[in-house]
């Protein structure tokens, strides 16, 4: 059964307050996300975080900081009929005034399937697409759905599958679109908390909605994800938690190396100039 959407909109506030709104709001203050007279895109697809990332931006605008913008865009990759009529209606649903374009990015990432890194080519056009959009709506920031989870899972896939250190920031500047940053407002905030909101909304949110590949649950990533949910049952207390204050307590005297803007640094490079 669909909530209405004065229940929707009032459950962030009261009955989810501990574990997404307080989180919500804690990520933009500590990794100062939001600044005084942002342009910010919500960027949207349809799926479970970010339906919730665009209401949490609206409940901010109603009750908190009201000192930037907000535009809600949506970008339809090529979804089948019936998924998009989905994504259409969960946003009018709740409200969500948005902002839809087109373009052909499952199309062309098709052409890549045989290639096996299709999956990697589609989210670094959509995001593309995305910052295009955003600059041409006077944005200056783009706002995406990663939540904590997303955050120590890529922790783990860099350590295990490409044998380096790296997480995924809250905030960064883009590369490709001058003045321009990505900004991840769920950093703090636990998948299970997001799909308990949903389940509480009644709506049925896109899952990937991919018509290129249309595997689920086969990625490396969902493997992590199995490996992480194994190691809290096997007794590692707290093990996400460890996970994720991991890339803010390194040593750097305890590593063999890294990198700083670009080049690499050896341990060698300092060896004996510190005392143990």
């Amino acid at each position: 059964m669909e909530r209405t959407l004065q229940e929707i909109e009032r459950s962030i506030i009261k009955k989810y307050r501990k574990y997404i709104w307080s989180k919500f709001i804690k990520a933009i203050r500590e990794y100062e996300l939001i600044e005084e007279n942002d342009k910010i895109a919500v960027c949207m697809s349809g799926g479970k975080d970010s339906l919730l990332m665009a209401k949490l931006f609206q409940e901010l605008k109603k009750h908190g900081k009201n000192n930037f913008e907000v535009e809600f865009i949506a970008m339809n990759p090529g979804y089948t009929k019936e998924n998009l009529e989905r994504e259409i209606y969960n946003f009018e649903y709740l409200n969500i005034p948005y902002k839809m374009f087109d373009t052909d990015i499952f199309q062309v990432t098709s052409d890549l399937v045989k290639k096996g890194n299709e999956c990697y080519m589609c989210a670094r056009m959509r995001r593309g697409a995305l910052y295009a959009k955003a600059k041409e709506l006077g944005c200056n920031k783009i706002a995406l759905g990663h939540h904590f989870d997303d955050v120590i899972e890529t922790i783990l896939l860099n350590i295990l599958c490409s044998g380096n250190y790296k997480t995924m920031m809250p905030k960064l500047n883009s590369n490709n679109f001058e003045n321009m940053q990505l900004i991840r407002p769920l950093y703090l905030v636990r998948e299970e908390s997001i799909i308990n909101w949903l389940n509480y909304t009644g709506l049925q949110a896109l899952d990937c909605a991919c018509t290129v590949t249309k595997q689920k649950n086969s990625s490396k990533r969902f493997e992590i994800k199995r490996l992480i949910r194994n190691l809290s049952k096997e007794g590692f207390t707290n093990v996400e938690q460890s996970i994720f204050m991991s890339s803010q307590n390194v040593d750097i005297n305890r590593v063999l190396g890294y990198e700083k803007d670009g080049k690499y640094v050896s341990f060698l490079d300092e060896y004996g100039q510190n005392d143990l």
